[in-house]
């Protein structure tokens, strides 16, 4: 789950670490630049490129995008920059739940734009942390943050 260009690289690293990706959720397409034209979101691209299932709910938070979410029965949700608050019923709705690449090293700058509030508030070093999604704002356990790596077992992702 992403939409920004950002969000990107994480969708790539999984499927060049040979992840079994079950779907790609990302925004809908919005009007944008001059003339107001329909643009897909660059994760959706990305993912069209390279032959995913690409979901754009106008809403998060209906039953049918929660059974929709759930009818893909994968192992954990990734995360990173979608753009919407999930409810607490898909961060529960597989076995491992949702896991959020976020851009910042939590707990600093929470919440969206961390990347900007750096910036802005002229941090000299950020990066970007990986943490188990709970129903708080960037509150879930921290697997890691910074430069670490871990090596997880294959599963199957959304």
């Amino acid at each position: 789950m992403g939409t920004p260009q950002a969000a990107t690289p994480t969708l790539e690293r999984i499927l060049r670490d040979k992840h079994e990706v079950a779907a790609v959720w990302t925004q809908p397409d919005k009007p944008a630049g001059r003339g107001n034209k329909i643009i897909a979101s660059p994760v959706k691209e990305f993912a069209l490129q390279n032959d995913l299932a690409v979901y754009q709910p106008a809403k998060i938070k209906t039953a049918e995008s929660l059974e929709l979410f759930q009818s893909h029965n994968a192992d954990v949700a990734v995360v990173a920059a979608y753009g919407r608050i999930l409810p607490e019923t898909f961060l529960r709705a597989f076995p491992r739940g949702a896991i959020n690449v976020h851009f910042s090293l939590l707990p600093k700058y929470r919440g969206a734009a961390p990347v900007n509030w750096a910036i802005a508030n002229g941090e000299t070093k950020t990066g970007v942390t990986t943490m188990q999604m709970d129903a708080g704002l960037d509150t879930g356990g921290i697997y890691c943050s910074g430069k670490r790596k871990s090596e997880k077992a294959r599963r199957r992702l959304i």
